[in-house]
């Protein structure tokens, strides 16, 4: 059916699975009502026993919705109140269990459930529905299903608020096909059924079934309403399915339901995650109001788009906003932060957790390791990770890869041993990681057994990704003959990502004849970047043979080939600056290029000879000095050492591979200049110190 051949009625606001019984109002009902603390409340409570209106169900059940529910922190008080009650009715049961379920204690509302079975209260279609939620909370499937027994002996199967909790609390268990026989057995399904079973579908993430679902309700003329299309939504962003949610936009727009918060904020989550990031911050925008809610998702979609500056900024619009961050903004925010390098702020986020005393939580705790592993601080990534309360399997992988990218291959094979001592089983990620950790550390028996146990041990079948970091392993151990055949070999079709692997070990080691072999391949496979020329390039002129290296650049020039800007950041103060490679637009234009000028001028005192090969291809001879020295991180690296005092490390990004001349630059600035430099290109870090470089050369 045609999205766009749909009527567009006005939608119709969701009722409440759970109604809060109501009682005649009385001046000491309205009293209640009108509590503002706890101190009110006890006055109210006394005034009560006094006059022996306690007496009165009614008001009762007031007093204990007004502790229990009005109140933020009284729920002690109300339980102090309901068990001084001789005999608590249906009503009183139900207050409890509600308020109980809702402030998240769904254990203590279940043993209130199993005291009221044995007292003479009798539960109705409230109580149940109340303590279906519970067992929702906490994926009770047994004891669910003993309350579904009691639904059909005692003749609550036709009501509809029963059912829908029903159907909800076997989704939330994972028994899918439970939630949709007792949804399809209903004799009327009203909306509230619906949304019940998109929102099952939508907590086990099955997406496809959201969307099938809603084309279902659509075909036989069920009305929806905004519940409804916040669950389409999600579907939507998850499945990039953008036909479906700018329908559901327009139609939003139609009916004027942009002051609804949570379904604007769900379509500037959908347009984001579909790439439309442009279309979600005009929603997002167009906002009357914004929770935290909204600013997260926005923040997310930046950060999901790689936009990480834009994410970094709106972040400082919601603090100006005085809006408190949540985990999901505290995540999006730190992945930015990794990104950009941005450690001032990504340190932040982590004394806003601490003042906050909030939870670190698994999610929270794993963004914080991948944070400060690619900004260079491992010992960091160390120390959070000892003191999460709880770790799985995405925890121990984000540190083991941040100890193997930060050059501390063995320490990464440590970790690896004792997350299988903690029996926490390694994924198809983890294996990523700790062959990485052998391939940056030499240990190539370690990584030959570690792939060979994939299969035998874990039974893990070896990805495209595991072939790669072997064919690295073997390459940089110059083991270069060894690394071909086993590309050649491989049962599965090596990609060009393989090959330029390889491509990259013969720059290393100077093997001309299998580095022509992997350009070939490279070509075949798609087209070629200007990294596959240059390196090639570079092993003929690591062999002297200079007009072969001349020969591959004029093909670049012939094929239209341009070398991508290189483009660097340092954050200083708080503050990301950029710099691309000869940049005549930076700011601060006089004083960078003054200062690496006389960078230049004392690493060349100290010995340090420029390599003019790296210079960009259309320089002219006399020109290719000046090309080096102007790089993107020179200029980057230059900015910090008169920006910063004398002895602070500085942290550099850097979009490309590390050239030539800047490794050995970059070595001599450190020992001149007695500065710690960290460098992050888009292969792995570059611990710089006292002229050396913790890549020992390879890179």
């Amino acid at each position: 059916m045609a999205l766009t051949a749909l009527p567009i009625s006005p939608a119709k606001p969701l009722t409440a699975i759970t109604t809060i019984p109501q009682f005649p109002h009385n001046p000491k009902t309205l009293i209640l009502q009108q509590c503002k603390t706890t101190r009110d409340l006890n006055q109210v409570h006394a005034h009560l026993i006094k006059t022996r209106l306690l007496l009165n169900p009614a008001i009762t059940e007031n007093l204990l919705e007004s502790a229990a529910i009005l109140l933020p922190n009284a729920m002690d008080y109300a339980l102090s109140i309901f068990h001084n009650l001789d005999e608590p009715d249906t009503l009183a049961y139900n207050v409890m269990i509600r308020s109980l379920t809702y402030k998240q204690s769904p254990l203590e509302a279940f043993l209130l459930f199993k005291q009221m079975q044995e007292s003479s209260a009798e539960p109705d279609e409230f109580t149940l529905s109340s303590i279906l939620k519970a067992c929702s909370k906490l994926r009770a499937l047994k004891e669910g299903e003993q309350i579904h027994a009691h639904i059909v002996k005692c003749g609550f199967k036709s009501n509809g608020f029963v059912e829908n909790t029903l159907i909800f609390m076997y989704a939330t268990c994972g028994e899918l096909e439970v939630a949709r026989r007792v949804f399809d057995g209903l004799p009327e399904r009203a909306r509230m059924a619906w949304n019940s079973m998109l929102a099952g579908y939508m907590k086990n993430k099955c997406w496809d079934e959201v969307v099938k679902l809603f084309h279902e309700m659509l075909k036989l003329g069920v009305g929806f309403d905004e519940v409804t299309l916040i669950s389409v939504l999600t579907a939507c962003g998850r499945l990039a399915n953008l036909e479906l949610g700018e329908w559901i936009g327009d139609y939003i727009e139609a009916n004027r339901l942009k002051g609804n918060i949570a379904l604007v904020t769900s379509l500037v989550d959908m347009y984001a995650k579909c790439g439309q990031v442009e279309t979600a911050r005009r929603f997002f925008d167009q906002m009357d109001r914004r929770d935290v809610v909204a600013w997260s998702a926005m923040i997310s979609g930046y950060s999901q788009a790689n936009r990480c500056r834009e994410a970094l900024d709106l972040f400082h619009d919601m603090q100006k906003a005085n809006v408190d961050p949540n985990e999901v903004t505290m995540v999006s925010v730190l992945y930015s932060c990794a990104v950009l390098g941005a450690l001032k702020t990504g340190k932040w986020v982590e004394f806003y957790i601490k003042k906050k005393k909030l939870k670190l939580t698994v999610n929270l705790g794993t963004a914080l390791i991948d944070f400060y592993a690619k900004c260079g601080c491992i010992d960091s990534s160390i120390e959070v990770f000892n003191r999460m309360p709880s770790t799985n399997v995405f925890s121990w992988t984000a540190l083991i890869q941040g100890l193997a990218s930060n050059g501390q291959g063995k320490g990464a094979l440590e970790y690896f041993q004792f997350m299988q001592e903690k029996n926490i089983k390694p994924n198809n990620v983890t294996f990523i990681a700790v062959l990485s950790a052998c391939s940056h550390a030499g240990l190539v028996n370690e990584g030959r057994n570690l792939f060979t146990g994939m299969i035998k041990d874990f039974g893990i079948e070896p990805r495209i990704e595991h072939y790669g970091s072997m064919v690295d392993i073997l390459g940089r151990a110059g083991l270069i003959e060894e690394a071909y055949q086993f590309t050649k070999n491989m049962p599965i079709q090596p990609n060009a990502v393989v090959w330029r692997t390889l491509l990259a070990s013969c720059r290393a080691h100077k093997n001309v004849q299998i580095g022509e072999e992997s350009l070939k391949y490279i070509i075949s496979l798609e087209t070629p970047h200007s990294g596959d020329y240059i390196l090639l390039s570079n092993i003929y002129a690591s062999v002297d043979r200079r007009e072969d290296a001349i020969r591959v650049r004029n093909q670049m020039r012939e094929k239209g080939i341009e070398k991508a800007p290189g483009c660097s950041l340092i954050e200083l103060e708080g503050v990301i600056y950029e710099f691309f490679a000869e940049d005549k637009a930076c700011p601060h234009l006089e004083e960078v290029y003054n200062a690496t000028h006389d960078m230049m001028k004392r690493i060349k005192e100290a010995g340090y000879v420029p390599y003019t090969a790296d210079a960009r291809l259309d320089a002219e001879e006399d020109d290719k000095e000046a090309s080096v020295s102007h790089h993107s991180e020179k200029l980057a690296i230059a900015f910090g050492l008169i920006r910063t005092l004398p002895g602070t490390t500085l942290r550099i990004s850097k979009n490309l591979r590390v050239c030539t001349d800047c490794h050995n630059a970059t070595k001599m600035i450190s020992k001149v200049f007695n500065r710690q430099i960290i460098v992050r290109d888009w292969n792995r870090f570059h611990h710089f110190k006292e002229g050396s470089c913790s890549c020992n050369d390879y890179w």
